[in-house]
């Protein structure tokens, strides 16, 4: 009997799918749970399973085109059967399909052929300077050509074996007289562009606005001393790596630390469900992660039962598929924590927006070396690192918030506790 393949909820929150991809054709056959389209949700693009099995007869939503959720995707005949009178068309009353929006070119610009997809122009990558290293130049002159502007490949070195010294750029003629010196020329200006936005990042932009005007945000931060996790993570990847395993992250202490906090003041693991509070039994802890066309938050579930090593492996998996768009629903929804760790990227602190229907959202910063003051007044080098937190309100009162980052704190400037 024929069935039709319809858009299915891929997320919790979702409302409309965008396919992105077929994985099949017309005329092919299909196997119940076989991977046959990509489908681009609310959070992230993600292949669907066929829910039926026999031959693909009738395609009816094309790649790039966005309907509502339980559209009829495709009609689905079992093998032999002959296609009932109206099997080229939809069933009637369906949702209406959006097709993509081509950009149109500004009138100032040159006509360029419009967009196939939702999906971002792609810009031309730029090209790489030639490596400083191949030119001799001291510190000093490297700073001052820097400043100045100053290609340092047209400046004659008078030092030994042709090294240009700070004398050579300071003499050198404004504007490259003699041919030796020249100025780096003007920045190409570029014309502006208008990308439509794509099913994800229209509704990151939803989200986001409902959450920082519907839930009251309130914002604490705490300095880390993690010196002592520093000295800790060297000592664990050296015996690990010294018997084939991996290396662990700052971030993989990180949560474990959260993990830890969460369980000794259990209040902030909490939802406002209007006219209660949710607090969970478990906790699901969501990780931030960035893939090419957005922000995703793959959970890691009973992080509690689970040690540093077990929270590592899983987010690296997690984090892998989520880039290659295999993530399932099942590991996008039901966080009830999360962290977003911006330390790689050189951010020392900053304050991320809550992530609904969860009441508690961690801001990792980078860590950095600095003078700090010792228990004996001296000022010695330390290593600091600060952490965020948002909080809602309804949820959360200051006093609670302030009771989980010392837990925090607590675990990671004694990081033993991580790993006993």
């Amino acid at each position: 009997m024929a069935s039709y393949l319809k858009m299915p909820k891929l997320s919790d929150t979702m409302s409309e799918g965008t396919l992105v991809k077929w994985l099949k054709k017309e005329g092919d056959p299909i196997a119940v749970d076989e991977d046959i389209a990509e489908v681009e949700t609310d959070k992230a693009t993600m292949t669907m399973p066929s829910f039926a099995e026999g031959i693909l007869h009738k395609i009816y939503v094309q790649e790039g085109q966005t309907v509502a959720l339980g559209a009829a995707l495709a009609i689905v005949l079992e093998d032999g059967e002959e296609p009932p009178a109206d099997a080229d068309t939809p069933p009637a009353g369906e949702a209406k399909i959006e097709a993509p929006v081509a950009e149109a070119p500004a009138k100032s610009e040159p006509a360029a052929a419009p967009a196939s997809t939702p999906a971002p122009a792609a810009v031309a990558a730029p090209v790489p300077a030639a490596p400083s290293a191949r030119i001799k130049a001291s510190p000093l002159a490297r700073k001052i050509a820097k400043e100045k502007g100053i290609d340092l490949a047209r400046v004659s070195g008078t030092g030994p074996g042709g090294r240009i010294t700070k004398k050579d750029v300071e003499n050198a003629p404004v504007g490259g007289g003699g041919g030796s010196l020249g100025l780096l020329p003007p920045a190409t200006a570029k014309p502006d562009r208008s990308v439509p936005l794509t099913g994800m990042r229209r509704v990151i932009a939803q989200r986001l606005l409902e959450s920082k005007t519907t839930i009251p945000h309130f914002y604490l931060n705490i300095e880390i001393d993690t010196e002592p996790l520093m000295n800790l993570r060297e000592q664990v990847n050296a015996a690990s790596t010294a018997n084939g395993g991996p290396k662990y992250t700052v971030n993989d202490f990180v949560m474990r630390a959260v993990v830890l906090a969460t369980g000794s003041v259990p209040e902030v693991n909490g939802s406002f469900q209007g006219e209660s509070i949710l607090y969970h039994g478990e906790t699901h802890l969501s990780v931030a992660v960035a893939i090419e066309d957005g922000l995703v938050t793959p959970v890691i579930r009973s992080a509690q039962s689970k040690s540093i090593k077990d929270l590592a492996a899983e987010l690296k998996d997690l984090a892998v598929r989520a880039r290659d768009k295999k993530l399932t629903p099942n590991e996008m929804t039901g966080g009830t924590i999360t962290i977003s760790n911006l330390g790689a990227y050189g951010i020392a602190n900053f304050d991320a927006i809550i992530n609904p229907p969860q009441a508690a959202i961690l801001s990792i910063g980078t860590i950095t070396k600095q003078p700090v003051v010792n228990a004996q007044n001296q000022i010695v080098p330390g290593q600091r690192m600060w952490i965020g937190m948002s909080c809602d309100h309804r949820v959360i009162d200051g006093a609670v918030g302030a009771k989980f980052l010392s837990e925090l704190k607590r675990f990671l400037e004694t990081p033993v506790l991580l790993v006993s």
